[in-house]
Order: structure tokens, then C-alpha cells, then sequence
């Protein structure tokens, strides 16, 4: 046994990022007696949630060279009884914060770094150290695969070189932003940028904006620009859906300077806006909320790992290249997922196997999987794109996570609490935050596990009724 504690601790595995997947990769490998070390771009762990007020200013539409993507104002959109680690409850930060159920991303970014604290992560990662390139290295003499991490840190022209026995990938998908193809987008003079670049409202005052993309993103951005503009203009893919759906119909109801448009035609010199249906408006700036696309500029893989129509693959699993397995892996891949608890299910998975503890079907099989899976899609008619896009399958999720690694399945109550905030997100994006009713299983469920220990202590401390409502819900942004 204590041979194979030492193979382990030798075992020197690279994550590249320190946001919530990299962490949790860092905290499992460790648990698993394997040597972990996190390389950071930024100044501070949590990636996309370590707030950056630059933009990409000089080139909006180009290269993200600025990792997050969150604006001033953006508060959670899933609830934080749902939105911490299976082993660590993402509890309202003690001396102050926002202890309400959507807080301001701050107060995700403190949980963060507490996570990091309480396990004592942080000797394990290297802030301000950008990866810029991971290679195949000579293997060992049994074969296994190694890899070549070459890295810079801020300030440094000489590029520091390292090998490492196995690579974990955990950059995220929300900073590479995804564009359209517009008629006139390269000749249209006026201000372009993509919701990766927005911060605050301040410099739109008595504009008309054009916002391309109706996502969750696309109407909350519109709802914070709507105070101070003349008028919002959005395009959607299809006009006559998107205006059935309640929270669009919700806010063009409430607001008469957002309207709906359908797709872009094409943009003219003079400013104006041509739409599909032949209206048109002279626009000020055009805001695209058009999603991101998955980047990892730093890989050489020889072509065995690709992304191709924003699917990243071949992936067993979204986690595994066969060819590469288990050597290099990715934790974070899949959109649509409940955070952090799908991406520590995958690094718990990426740890044990990478241990020892658990085995991979052969290369052969992995690929025929992947293949079978790429079938399946396209005989349901679901494009490449979404190969990724897990669609908040809570079932998919729980038997993914104990099918990989064993991992615990999602309590009830957290599944019916985290359906009623889709479906109050659906149906109302202004309101849902601070409006909600939880059912008797819900409810059972917050008391049985703490979580209303907050509110009752603001009633304790003279609150009242009052303080009460404070805590859940009724704090200015």
C-alpha cells in the first residue's frame, strides 16, 4: 500500500485554471494523494467570476483578452442552496455580503476564495501565469504519455517549461465570444461590441441599441440599459416565438421603448439597421448576446482533439480525448449544468482514474461511444453545436455523477427548488429573483438543512418582519 501511495504522490498533474472547475479538480486530485498544481492567468482565483471592469475596449469583437465575461450588476441566476460544492453549502459570507437567495456575483467570488482557504488550495496555485502552450512530451519507457507545459508569468518575456504526467483543462467557455455573420458588419462605423465587453450602462445614455440574441443574458442586459437609452431594439432568431414566450412578452408589455424584431438583414453605412421583414431603425450601437465559443489556444494535440462547430471532441464523456485518455482530460465542458456540483462530479471522476482507482474502457471503446452519441444526436436532429449542451437534465446529471465516480445524487427538495426557478425565470426575468414562493418540500427542505438560519437571525437582532423580508430578497443590487 505504501508503494502505491508514493506512485501517486509522484504523479505530477498540471490544471490549467483556477476558476470552479479548476479548483475542484485541484481539491480531488489532492484527495486522491496525487500532486496538483494550478497555473492562473489572473491575478485571483474564481475565473469567470473574478470580476475584470476592463473590456476588451480596443477590439470588442475580437480576441477576448480579458477572461470574465460578468458585468457590475449581474446577480446569480440559480439559487445558492443549489450553488455550492456537495460538502461545503454556499452559505451568505459572514460580516456583511448579500445573503440573498440570487446574490450579486461578489458574494459567489467570496465563496470562492473561502473554498480555497477552508482546503488549502491556494499553495497549490500559481497566480498570473498564463499557459501558452501544452504538447505531447517523449513518453516514459512504459509508454504513458507525458506533456510539455510551457508558461509565461506577468511581466516575464522567458517562457518557463515544464513536464507533467497528466493535464487537466479547465479554462471554462464564457470568454471567446461567438459572432453572427451580418451583411455590413465589417462597414457599419457605429459602436459594436459583444456582451462579453459590457459593464455598465453609463456610456449608452439616449442611445438606441440594437441587442442581438434574446438569451437570458441579452434581456438582462436590456432591462439595465432601458433606463437610460431612448430604445432597446431586439433581434431574434424567430420574432413570432420568442414574442409567445412570458418574459418577452412581459417586458415588451411593461417597457415601450424595448421592441422585437426578427434577424438582421443587413447593417448600412449611414447607421440604419435593416431587419428580415424590411423595418429598419438607425442605431447608435449593436450589443451581440450571440453566446461563446470553446478556445484553448495553448493545445497541441496533433489533431486529436478538435473543436469543430463549438463541439469539442472526440470526448468520452465530455471529459476524455480516447486517444489521449487519461492524461489529459477536460473538467467544465458541458453547458447547462448545476454548479459547482457537475464539474466536481467530473473532477472526482478525472481524480480516481488518474489514481488508479478507477479504469477507462479501451480507446477503441471510448471512441465508439463518442460515435454512438454523435449518431444518436443527429438522428434526433440536434445540431453538433449542442453536443455539449446538457439542458439541465437533473436526472442525466445524477446518473452521470454515480455512474463516473459515485457521486452522491441531488437531494429532492434541490430539484424542485431549482425547476421553480427555471420555470420563474421563464416566466418572468425581472421579477423571478425576489418573487418567489417555495412549495412545503422546499420549504421542509431549507429548514431541515440550516438555511433559514439568516432570516431568523435578522429577527433576533430587532429586524422584525422587516429584516426578515431583507434578508430574502429585497436588497438594492
Amino acid at each position: 500500500m505504501s508503494s502505491s501511495l508514493s506512485d501517486r504522490s509522484s504523479k505530477k498533474v498540471c490544471i490549467v485554471g483556477a476558476g470552479l472547475a479548476g479548483l475542484a479538480a485541484a481539491r480531488e486530485l489532492r484527495r486522491e494523494g496525487l500532486d496538483a498544481t494550478v497555473l492562473e492567468q489572473c491575478g485571483g482565483v474564481g475565473g469567470q467570476w473574478l470580476y475584470d471592469a476592463a473590456t476588451d475596449g480596443g477590439d470588442p469583437l475580437g480576441l477576448a483578452g480579458v477572461h470574465s465575461s460578468i458585468y457590475a450588476s449581474l446577480r446569480l441566476n440559480s439559487p445558492r442552496e443549489v450553488g455550492g460544492f456537495s460538502d461545503f453549502p454556499f452559505r451568505p459570507s459572514n460580516g456583511g455580503g448579500d445573503a440573498r437567495r440570487y446574490p450579486v456575483h461578489s458574494e459567489l467570488l467570496s465563496y470562492i476564495t473561502e473554498f480555497c482557504d477552508v482546503f488549502g488550495l491556494m499553495d497549490a496555485v500559481r497566480l498570473s501565469t498564463t499557459v501558452v502552450r501544452v504538447a505531447m512530451a517523449p513518453p516514459r519507457r512504459d509508454g504513458s504519455l507525458r506533456w510539455t507545459v510551457g508558461s509565461k508569468r506577468d511581466g516575464e518575456e522567458v517562457e518557463t517549461e515544464e513536464v507533467f504526467d497528466a493535464v487537466v483543462v479547465a479554462t471554462g467557455h464564457y470568454s471567446q465570444p461567438r459572432l453572427p455573420r451580418i451583411d455590413g458588419m465589417d462597414r457599419w462605423r457605429r459602436r459594436q461590441l459583444h456582451s462579453h465587453s459590457y459593464r455598465v450602462p453609463d456610456s449608452f445614455h439616449g442611445e438606441v441599441v440594437v441587442i442581438v440574441g434574446c438569451s437570458v443574458s441579452g434581456k438582462e442586459i436590456a432591462l439595465e440599459l432601458q433606463r437610460v437609452v431612448k430604445e432597446v431594439h431586439f433581434s431574434a432568431r424567430s420574432m413570432e416565438e420568442e414574442a409567445m414566450k412570458p418574459a418577452m412578452a412581459k417586458l415588451l408589455a411593461r417597457y415601450a421603448n424595448i421592441h422585437l424584431h426578427p434577424l438582421i438583414e443587413h447593417l448600412c453605412d449611414d447607421g440604419r439597421v435593416v431587419f428580415h421583414d424590411g423595418s429598419c431603425v438607425v442605431a447608435d450601437t449593436i450589443i451581440y448576446c450571440t453566446g461563446y465559443s470553446y478556445s484553448f489556444p495553448f493545445l497541441e494535440t496533433e489533431g486529436k482533439v478538435t473543436v469543430d462547430d463549438n463541439c469539442v471532441g472526440p470526448l468520452y464523456e465530455h471529459v476524455f480525448p480516447p486517444a489521449l485518455a487519461p492524461s489529459l482530460s477536460f473538467v467544465g465542458i458541458p453547458a447547462k449544468v448545476i454548479l459547482p456540483r457537475f464539474v466536481e462530479a467530473q473532477a472526482r471522476w478525472v481524480a480516481q482514474v488518474l489514481s488508479g482507482r478507477r479504469t477507462l474502457p479501451s480507446p477503441e471503446e471510448m471512441l465508439r461511444a463518442v460515435e454512438e452519441h454523435a449518431a444518436s444526436m443527429e438522428a434526433a436532429g440536434t445540431p453538433k453545436r449542442r453536443t455539449h449542451d446538457l439542458l439541465l437534465d437533473l436526472e442525466y446529471c445524477d446518473e452521470y455523477g454515480e455512474r463516473t465516480c459515485g457521486f452522491p445524487r441531488i437531494e429532492q427538495w434541490k430539484k424542485e427548488l431549482i425547476r421553480s426557478s427555471i420555470s420563474d425565470m421563464r416566466d418572468d426575468i425581472e421579477t423571478y429573483r425576489d418573487g418567489y414562493h417555495d412549495n412545503e418540500v422546499v420549504t421542509q427542505g431549507l429548514r431541515l438543512h440550516g438555511w433559514t438560519w439568516t432570516w431568523m437571525q435578522e429577527k433576533d437582532d430587532g429586524g422584525g418582519e422587516e429584516g426578515i423580508v431583507q434578508a430574502m430578497g429585497s436588497l438594492p443590487v
